[in-house]
């Protein structure tokens, strides 16, 4: 795997294939509460260890995925239906420099 990065406490560990070429800020009230910047990837190329805890909400279609030790907001995946997606905080990836990035706005505010 090409990137890694984690949560505050180090519990749950992240690594993807490369880094991101753009990443999402999305203004869903979730979204704009905790101020993610969501980097999108096949599931199959997302390793994910360590336990984390889902919070599922409104259309019952993701789980929003944290570290149930320190709290970050690591990643969400479908519940059920494949889009093919998953969403990774791309502020855990190390390094990870937001103003050296295309930063997408999603107006999922609905």
């Amino acid at each position: 795997m090409g990137v890694q990065g984690s949560c505050h406490c180090g519990k749950v560990r992240i690594e993807v294939p490369e880094r991101p070429e753009w990443v999402a800020d999305c203004n869903c009230s979730l979204c704009r509460l905790l101020a993610w910047r969501v980097a999108y990837y096949p599931p199959d190329e997302v390793r994910i260890s360590g336990e984390t805890t889902a919070y599922v909400w409104g259309d019952r279609m993701i789980g929003i995925h944290h570290c149930p030790t320190c709290g970050c907001g690591t990643h969400w995946q479908t519940l059920g239906q494949d889009f093919g997606k998953m969403g990774i905080n791309a502020r855990l990836l190390d390094d990870f420099d937001e103003s050296a990035i295309e930063v997408r706005k999603f107006d999922n505010a609905d």
